[in-house]
């Protein structure tokens, strides 16, 4: 019988992360209104809840181990809010920027935010460039961004939103890249899967 959510908590144990009993409610209410946005719009390459809770959750939460003292945190390009939902979730205590420019995803973010009572995680529906020239616009503990840019591009991009000591977060699959210089790669298993967590302190 699927179980989604404990498949979750199981992969996030083995990722070194505790999930707390309030935080595996929000991923399964995460998940059932991932599943009702995703019959009119294409958030994620799979609606199998069990290949989301594990290739796209768990995934994310990888990241977790790699934050630093990070509180303040940039997601960009997030689509359906991976990472950074998932960061919020597991993590009430960061304060989330989600930025992601096309509007039915944003739409679904919002949505997040507000069923799930989510009061760290703020999507915008906004491009990074755009974020960078805007008024409001202060620099970042972390960068996060998942599946968006090949990492050499990402760390380019993402070194321009952090402040001094920062750290830009990239993910990295079966294909590795040229690392620039400085950015440490760091593996970790996942369902059968090796992937690796790329980390550049600015």
């Amino acid at each position: 019988m699927s179980d989604p959510v404990g498949q979750l908590r199981a992969d996030a144990e083995a990722l070194g992360v505790a999930l707390s009993d309030s935080a595996l409610a929000h991923f399964d209410k995460y998940l059932a209104l991932l599943n009702k946005w995703s019959a009119s719009v294409n958030l994620v390459g799979t609606r199998d809840p069990d290949e989301i809770a594990r290739f796209h959750l768990a995934d994310s939460l990888a990241l977790l181990a790699h934050l630093g003292t990070a509180r303040r945190i940039v997601d960009v390009g997030s689509g359906a809010g991976l990472p950074g939902a998932a960061l919020a979730i597991a993590r009430p205590d960061l304060e989330v920027i989600s930025l992601e420019p096309v509007h039915k995803k944003h739409a679904f973010q919002s949505a997040v935010r507000r069923e799930l009572g989510l009061t760290g995680f703020t999507p915008l529906a906004l491009r990074d460039e755009d974020y960078l020239a805007s008024a409001g616009f202060s620099p970042f503990d972390a960068a996060v961004s998942r599946a968006t840019w090949a990492v050499p591009e990402w760390m380019a991009r993402g070194t321009r939103l952090v402040g001094p000591g920062g750290r830009v977060l990239g993910m990295e699959g079966r294909e590795q890249h040229e690392l620039p210089a400085g950015a440490a790669r760091h593996p970790y298993e996942l369902g059968g899967r090796t992937r690796a967590v790329v980390v550049l302190v600015v």
